[in-house]
């Protein structure tokens, strides 16, 4: 029984060694059978399935580019500089005595129009007035001392001498009272125009010295908006032109003005030149020191191409456009003017019946094939498939 057990363990065991290398060599047949297949196909070259796939890899690479575009357009717009400035009186001053003095009367309410010549500040003129009777005095007495010496001198009872030096007292009296009233006019400072008197720093009672600050005084119908121009502009800037005017402080309404004067210095620092112009202020809304908004009219309207904003291409400090040629981008730099409502004006660069790639520029290099996705106004409408210009290849490949 011993015997015939281990028999039969011996078979076995045979057995399962039979089994386990048939199926390793099974197993290894299609391995190896890859592996030639793979080493035959790189080493094979041409033909073989992987050259097959890089050729549609590159193929993928170099299609068209899709964007969207559309011609340029010819509008009528009027010449026009954008800037900003501030409003200013037409007139304006601080009213300052020329004599020291007590401020006796104040004839004038604070934030109201003032007429020219009108009194607005009177101060104590008792001294003064003392002055003048005195030196009127004086020049009466004078008067008549060279009346007698010049009666005299010609009867021969005094000497031309004395008759001289009469004259000269009376002339010197005349002198002392001019003077005296003079200082004694001064007493009344009045407005030296028509405007709106300000806020007033004094009061009844107080003691001024001369050129003490007292009022403001500011005429502002019309008023003056003065804002500068980047000197490139000079040319373009006359006198006489119109301009609209508006302000955050007025939101809705439009002021028109008229440029009056430029000043001849130019702003060294920011190169820049001021310009002055007039509005009307008959119901005085507007007040001196408002930020004023200016859109100065230089030229009539004329003939300009311009391009949607989103067609440039800015790089640094110039600008560039995608134009569409033989079904290619090129690459265009342009000089660009105004802008307003979305689009810009193109001074140089491009033509009027030129084709504007307005989206998919990022993708694009000059001489890149491009597909027009879609096209704006204008910009007629391609195939999608083919390059601009071959349309319709995607098509006759089909069919084929």
């Amino acid at each position: 029984m011993k015997t015939l057990a281990a028999v039969v363990l011996v078979v076995a065991g045979a057995a399962l060694a039979g089994g386990g290398y048939w199926y390793g060599t099974q197993k290894a047949a299609p391995v190896a059978a890859a592996s030639a297949g793979v080493g035959g196909g790189a080493g094979g070259g041409a033909g073989g399935p992987a050259k097959q796939g890089a050729g549609k890899g590159q193929a993928g690479a170099g299609g068209p580019v899709n964007i969207e575009s559309r011609k340029v357009e010819i509008a009528q717009i009027p010449q026009v500089i954008a800037a900003v400035g501030s409003l200013r009186s037409d007139e304006s001053v601080t009213l300052r005595p020329e004599v020291a003095g007590r401020i006796v009367a104040i004839r004038f309410s604070e934030g109201q129009r003032v007429e020219k010549g009108a009194i607005l500040v009177q101060l104590d003129a008792a001294v003064n007035q003392a002055e003048v009777q005195q030196a009127r005095t004086n020049f009466e007495l004078a008067k008549s001392k060279y009346a007698r010496a010049v009666d005299l001198a010609q009867r021969n009872f005094i000497s031309g001498q004395a008759r001289d030096e009469a004259k000269s007292a009376y002339e010197l009296a005349q002198a002392s009272l001019a003077l005296v009233e003079a200082r004694f006019s001064k007493t009344e400072i009045k407005a030296p125009f028509s405007g709106m008197i300000g806020l007033r720093v004094v009061s009844i009672g107080d003691y001024v010295k001369e050129g003490a600050d007292l009022v403001n005084l500011e005429a502002i119908d019309p008023i003056k908006v003065d804002f500068r121009v980047p000197e490139n502009f000079l040319r373009d800037v006359k006198v006489g032109q119109s301009m609209q005017v508006t302000l955050d402080a007025v939101p809705g309404k439009t002021y028109e003005g008229r440029v009056i004067a430029l000043n001849p210095l130019l702003d060294a620092a920011g190169r820049s030149v001021v310009v002055r112009a007039q509005i009307n202020n008959r119901d005085t809304t507007l007040r001196p020191g408002m930020f004023a908004r200016i859109n100065l009219v230089t030229q009539s309207r004329r003939d300009a191409l311009v391009v949607p904003e989103e067609a440039l291409v800015p790089q640094g400090t110039d600008n560039f456009v995608f134009r569409v040629l033989d079904g290619k981008a090129t690459r265009a730099k342009v000089e660009t003017g105004q802008r307003r409502d979305g689009k810009v004006e193109i001074l140089s660069g491009i033509e009027k019946d030129d084709t504007i790639v307005t989206a998919g520029q990022a993708r694009l290099r000059d001489g890149t094939p491009v597909s027009v996705a879609s096209a704006g106004a204008g910009g007629g409408k391609a195939r999608k498939g083919g390059p601009a210009g071959t349309p319709g290849e995607s098509s006759k490949a089909s069919r084929s």
